[in-house]
């Protein structure tokens, strides 16, 4: 496929991402003659630090914790950025050009769908500390970056059925193994300071719980883990198998029969109450064939990124910092 049209089918999937202007403390890395600066890494990181944050106010890590996967989200950040550069400098290198008419076009949508109008994109720009210019160039890249990705990484792609059958055989005791659709309650020491106290807080939310309440909206309200945003699920559809808990909640909740509650299961971190929703043997392959199909695209795509990100980084100069 030609980039031309590569340029054109990515431009349909590409959304906007705020980017810090160019001014900045330091230099981070520099990719052949571009810059990457403290101020670009730190904003990109921002959002994911601000929820380590967050985690660590509530309890949930260690300051030390918070310290170290901090710096793991700038290592991250960082590596991000070089990469992204890393493909933009390839696109130019190549000789590749990007129609303006293809740029204009996109611009005009960014303008419609998320300010509504030009006047409307500038005040926001400015109140950003952003410029109309900048925008155009992030924009720019973004789709260079999109549609090398997809020549390179996406397009290459191809999981065959064969491939399919061998992953479900090779991953038995996944597919084959129990599990429990469950809800969580989990009472740490964010909900009560000491264990007597979490103790009794158990003990009064399972009486309201067999008086009828319902097992959400508890989990809503006193929940001290990522449950309570999920109305008490640990996982997307709520399905677990044992290696997914902690062996003194897996031993009860594989006990309990369906629309079944636990009795306060104490730890010496935390207090927990449960309720399984619904429960499962294995999952056959017909069951599970998109599923693994999906897993197969995402780890092809994962290592064909690596290996032209590795190439670019064998061919163009770069230093970190």
């Amino acid at each position: 496929m030609k980039l031309l049209s590569l340029l054109l089918l990515v431009t349909a999937a590409l959304g906007c991402a705020a980017t810090a202007a160019d001014l900045a403390d330091g230099i981070r890395a520099i990719v052949s003659d571009s810059v990457i600066t403290d101020r670009q890494v730190k904003i990109s990181a921002s959002q994911s630090i601000e929820l380590l944050r967050r985690r660590a106010i509530d309890g949930l890590i260690t300051p030390e914790m918070f310290e170290q996967k901090a710096a793991e989200t700038i290592n991250d950040a960082t590596q991000a950025l070089v990469d992204r550069q890393l493909i933009v400098h390839d696109f130019e290198s190549s000789g590749y050009k990007l129609p303006e008419t293809l740029l204009e076009d996109e611009i005009q949508k960014r303008i419609k769908e998320q300010y509504g109008d030009r006047m409307t994109m500038i005040k926001t720009l400015q109140a950003e500390g952003r410029t109309e210019e900048k925008l155009r160039q992030q924009i720019r890249e973004q789709i260079m970056i999109a549609a090398l990705q997809q020549k390179n990484v996406s397009a290459a792609v191809f999981i065959s059925p064969l491939k399919i059958e061998n992953y479900y055989q090779q991953h038995q005791d996944q597919y084959k193994m129990d599990q429990v659709k469950l809800r969580v309650i989990e009472l740490s020491s964010s909900a009560a300071a000491t264990p007597e106290g979490r103790q009794k807080l158990a003990d009064d939310i399972l009486t309201k719980l067999k008086e009828g309440a319902d097992f959400a909206q508890m989990a809503q309200v006193y929940s001290t883990s990522v449950s309570r945003k999920e109305n008490g699920w640990l996982t997307a559809d709520g399905w677990i198998d044992r290696s997914g808990l902690r062996k003194e909640l897996a031993g009860v909740a594989f006990s309990l029969a369906p629309k079944q509650l636990s009795p306060v299961v104490v730890t010496p971190d935390a207090c927990y109450l449960m309720l399984v929703e619904d429960k499962r043997a294995g999952r056959p392959l017909s069951e599970v064939r998109d599923e693994i199909e999906k897993n197969l695209l995402v780890e092809e795509r994962s290592r064909l990124q690596q290996k032209y990100i590795k190439k670019l980084r064998d061919k163009t100069f770069f230093r970190s910092f």
